[in-house]
């Protein structure tokens, strides 16, 4: 299959920083296509020149006519990290690409900062919420950041406040590679270029708010009105659901969202719909997305099983609430992926009989769970039990 598209990545170090592989193929071509900022960065060449439309979504169609033509893109830094070609393959095979990666911001900001690449955790804002940061501000942990632009810093050193990290060492690295390069601790006072990095060595205050990505945050981490799966519970409950990256979770009757946020915040691109009706609670998800890093979740304001027609398919489904309605579980366990897990929790005798007569039916394992926390009765302690939740857990067959 030709190869006519060539997606070549470049620093602040413009055509100098270029391999010699990546400069022949940009004199060669017959189209290239980049920002205006990449574009003013290359010597005279023969080939047309097209800016980067905005929005971007319409590079599609830009690029679409160009097919068969020797085009070359220009992207910043390492292309495959973070960078355009996930959206291209959805347009372009990638068997008809060639790709030539500069080095990523995040290879240039380690080497300035002095960390090894595997002991950090690399992310990105641009274009994205920066709720995204929140699953990664632990302990110690060493963040790496693409940013949207100057604005991003402050937001960063504010949501680091929020969590009691405020102690956290906050480094901005600005047009890395380049001749303008400069590094600094952030000063919320300082006038930053719009094209920075972010490099963030958290350190947690005594009060700090620390939020383990395994299953089970206390439940005091959520806003909520009473309709929460306990920490305890909620833990046994993600353990049965077994996340998986890039896995998409259906959570029926969320609540306040607890276990759509463990599903997403537990493995790289988990994603999660969360189906509830009640406006007042769609809120509090909302809010917990937010400041618990899930900003992707997905809050579907409808009843089940009518707000699941349409949905994507899910790799998992949890129902926390509405097993016994009509058409809820039946909806569920058709739509669900072969291989699929489905858990279901109920605390009423009517709803334990319906998983009685589910699990007749389908199979999987029932399972109660009794659990007690500590009490004072007068000057005394006791453990007082909670209302038994008993959880169906049942794996659709290939």
């Amino acid at each position: 299959m030709n190869k006519w598209l060539t997606v070549i990545g470049m620093g602040e170090d413009g055509w100098e920083g270029l391999s010699n592989r990546a400069r022949l193929a940009i004199k060669a071509t017959d189209v290239i296509v980049g920002s205006q900022r990449l574009l003013d960065l290359l010597p005279k060449i023969k080939a047309e020149r097209h800016e980067w439309p905005q929005p971007f979504s319409a590079i599609f169609e830009q690029i679409k006519p160009m097919r068969g033509r020797n085009t070359v893109i220009l992207a910043t830094g390492d292309p495959m990290n973070f960078g355009v070609v996930r959206k291209l393959k959805e347009l372009i095979p990638f068997e008809e690409m060639t790709i030539i990666p500069h080095l990523s911001a995040f290879s240039l900001a380690a080497s300035r900062m002095g960390w090894s690449l595997p002991d950090c955790d690399t992310l990105t804002i641009h274009g994205r919420p920066a709720a995204n940061l929140e699953a990664f501000i632990q302990p110690e942990a060493k963040l790496i950041v693409l940013t949207a632009d100057k604005t991003s810093n402050p937001e960063i050193a504010r949501r680091l406040a929020a969590r009691g990290f405020e102690n956290s060492v906050i480094t901005v690295l600005e047009n890395l590679g380049g001749e303008r390069e400069r590094v600094s601790h952030f000063d919320p006072h300082t006038d930053y270029s719009d094209l920075n990095t972010v490099a963030v060595h958290c350190i947690a205050s005594p009060k700090a708010k620390i939020y383990s990505r395994l299953a089970g945050l206390p439940d005091e981490a959520f806003v909520h009105d009473g309709q929460l799966t306990k920490r305890e519970v909620r833990a046994a409950t993600l353990a049965a659901l077994a996340p998986a990256p890039d896995q998409l979770l259906w959570d029926i009757g969320a609540g306040c969202g607890s276990i759509a946020i463990e599903w997403m915040r537990s493995t790289r691109g988990s994603e999660a719909c969360a189906i509830e009706p009640n406006p007042e609670r769609q809120a509090m998800i909302a809010t917990n997305a937010d400041q618990l890093g899930t900003p992707r979740l997905k809050i579907i304001q409808s009843n089940a099983p009518e707000g699941l027609a349409g949905l994507p398919t899910p790799h998992a489904v949890f129902i926390g609430g509405g097993i016994s309605d009509a058409g809820v579980f039946e909806a569920a366990w058709a739509a669900l992926k072969s291989g699929g897990n489905l858990v279901a929790n109920v605390v009423t005798i009517e709803g334990e009989m319906h998983l009685y007569d589910l699990q007749e039916k389908h199979g999987g394992h029932l399972v109660k769970m009794d659990i007690s926390n500590l009490t004072k009765v007068g000057p005394y302690r006791a453990m007082k039990p909670r209302m038994s939740v008993t959880q169906w857990r049942v794996q659709k067959p290939w």
